[in-house]
Parts: structure tokens; C-alpha cells; sequence
């Protein structure tokens, strides 16, 4: 029987994480190199809808693990949960989103399983019979490759935007779905969850925009940031920043971009006057398609950018915006 590589996609008061469907890319490019057939969970109260939406994608089994503990989240209900059906499923690779409430339990989970966690991959590299993955060290100065020396199961977690979601197979018929239930004593969960906190009123979660607006220290003064939102508001994009304009409190942090902000994955990513520094860039280079303005040819920001514009974001910013609005109210 061929070694089994589980995907546990994560879901939130019923709906999934779509930086999960990523995972999946990142499972069936994994068991096309190794040969190891391609299996999923999701965990929750009642996830059977959300199985059964995983089903359509290239899997060969998809598992519904269920309790009533496990709604509202906890870190100890999936640490718990997710631990009793590893160890009686047995994969030998367990992979995972690297999102805060993944974060929040594989520790424990592998932990209590005797086990490490790889996380926050970019890719892998399957060779001479061995599973090789790439992780980002230093703010993305250096990468290096990872291989585990423990038994299975392996844990690792993948970058959001290391591949893409839109890429992940659909199969040729719907998986079986099969619903297991674990059993999470009453006595176990030592926190009572409160709604999910957010910084302020206006936190954006930037992970799950699908165009962006960015700006960096060539927009100058915080009140040329209206350029850069009237063009957002055009395409029906989030505002984000570079690191030295939220540090500025020209915007609000949660809408900084890099390795000490948020990581994105859009389908379409506008760098306004954002040189590229490599800290910023480690944070959003997943993305789909990337637009660079800048007016200093040699930006480094251009080295990863689809299309380059050299020149001043002030004479093509606005014309820009208008164009864009031309073009919805003539669709």
C-alpha cells in the first residue's frame, strides 16, 4: 500500500480558507513527484458540506473528522482531535496551511505526537527517494532546504503564496467522503473563545484580497496616499503599504506587506513607488500578477514584476485610475 500524504484544510465558522486550496496544489505536486497518494481532512462540528465541496479537486479520499468540540475553534480540541485520527489514518506527511490558527495548534499537535513541524515552506524537492523542503530564513535573504530524521507522520506547513490555488486539480469524479468522529474529553479545552480579535475596526485581512494597491516611499507625503486609494477604489482593490509608510502611521500596520506584515497572494498586485527591498518582497512575490511603477529603472522591484513601468507614479497613477473608471462604466 503506497504512503499516504493528508492535506487538513482549514475552515472557519464554515467557510474554507482559500489559501488552503494552495495546500492542495502543493499535496498533488508533491504525490505526482513521490507517488504517494493524495488525501484530505477538514475538521469541525459538522464540516460533512465543506468535505464534500474538497471532493471535487484530484484527491483520493477526503475525511470529515467531527465533533462538537471542535466549533467554536480551539487549539487543544484540534490539537486533541486532529491527533487521535493521524495516528489511526497514519500518513506519512501531514500538510498544512501556515496561517495564524494553524500556527495556534500544530505545535501541540506535533509535539504531542513526538514529532517536529517544517514550517512556512516555499517549496520542495523530491530526490533520490528523498522529501527536501525549502524554507526562507534571515527575512528571506537565504533559503534552505529542510529534510526531516524522524519516523512518519511529518508535519510541515506552506506559505501562503507559494502556489496557487487556481492551479489545484479537479478530479475525474468527486472523491469518497468519509465522516469520522473523534472523541475530545469535556475536561480537555482549558479556553473559552471570545470573538476574533482584530486591531481596530477598519483590520483587513490582506491574505484574501485578490487585487492589491501598494504604495512605498516614492508617494512621497501621506496625503498623496488619496492617489494611490482612488485607484484601489477603481478596481475594487485593498490599500497596502511598505513598511516605512506604516511605521510612518501614514497607514494603519495591518496593511503592511512583507516579512513583518502580511504575506499576499493576489491576483494582481500594484507596487506604487515601492523600491523592493528584499523584506517586502518576501511578502508578497506569490502574487499572480505583478504591475511595478517606479521611476528609478534599476528598482529591484522590477527583478520579479510582470510588467515594469518606469516613470513617475504621480503622471500615471491618475490618468491610470480614469481609465479604469472609463472602462467599468463602459462594461
Amino acid at each position: 500500500m503506497p504512503e499516504a500524504i493528508l492535506v487538513v484544510v482549514e475552515q472557519r465558522e464554515g467557510k474554507l480558507n482559500r489559501v488552503s486550496w494552495e495546500t492542495i496544489t502543493a499535496g498533488q505536486a508533491i504525490a505526482a513527484a513521490t507517488g504517494w497518494t493524495l488525501e484530505a481532512a477538514v475538521a469541525g462540528a459538522n464540516p460533512a458540506t465543506l468535505a464534500s465541496e474538497v471532493a471535487a479537486k484530484k484527491l483520493a479520499k477526503v475525511y470529515a473528522v467531527q465533533s462538537p468540540k471542535l466549533e467554536p475553534y480551539t487549539p487543544d480540541a484540534f490539537a486533541a482531535g486532529l491527533k487521535q485520527f493521524i495516528a489511526n489514518k497514519r500518513p506519512k506527511l501531514v500538510l498544512m496551511p501556515h496561517t495564524y490558527q494553524v500556527r495556534d495548534f500544530v505545535p501541540k499537535l506535533a509535539n504531542s505526537m513526538g514529532r517536529a513541524v517544517i514550517s512556512d515552506c516555499i517549496g520542495f524537492k523530491y530526490e533520490s527517494s528523498k522529501l527536501v523542503f525549502t524554507r526562507q530564513m534571515f527575512q528571506g535573504k537565504f533559503a534552505a532546504d529542510v529534510s526531516f530524521n524522524s519516523d512518519a507522520p511529518w508535519f510541515a506547513t506552506f506559505q501562503n503564496g507559494s502556489f496557487r490555488g487556481d492551479k489545484a486539480e479537479d478530479g475525474a469524479s468527486a472523491a469518497p467522503v468519509e465522516a469520522v468522529s473523534v472523541e475530545i474529553a469535556d475536561n480537555l479545552i482549558r479556553n473559552k473563545p471570545q470573538e476574533v480579535f482584530k486591531e481596530a475596526k477598519q483590520a483587513v485581512d490582506l491574505t484574501q484580497a485578490e487585487v492589491i494597491v501598494a504604495v512605498g516611499r516614492g508617494i512621497k507625503e501621506q496625503k498623496n496616499i488619496e492617489i494611490a486609494k482612488q485607484l484601489a477604489d477603481a478596481l475594487g482593490a485593498e490599500l497596502a503599504a511598505s513598511r516605512p509608510i506604516c511605521d510612518s502611521g501614514w497607514l494603519p500596520m495591518d496593511r503592511q506587506v512583507g516579512s513583518s506584515g502580511q504575506t499576499v497572494a493576489p491576483k494582481l498586485y500594484l507596487a506604487l513607488g515601492i523600491s523592493g527591498a528584499i523584506q517586502h518582497m518576501v511578502g508578497m512575490k506569490g502574487s499572480r500578477a505583478i504591475i511595478a511603477v517606479n521611476k528609478d529603472a534599476e528598482a529591484p522591484i522590477f527583478e520579479i514584476a510582470d510588467y515594469a513601468v518606469v516613470g513617475n507614479l504621480f503622471d500615471i497613477v491618475p490618468p491610470l485610475t480614469e481609465e479604469v473608471k472609463k472602462a467599468k462604466a463602459g462594461g
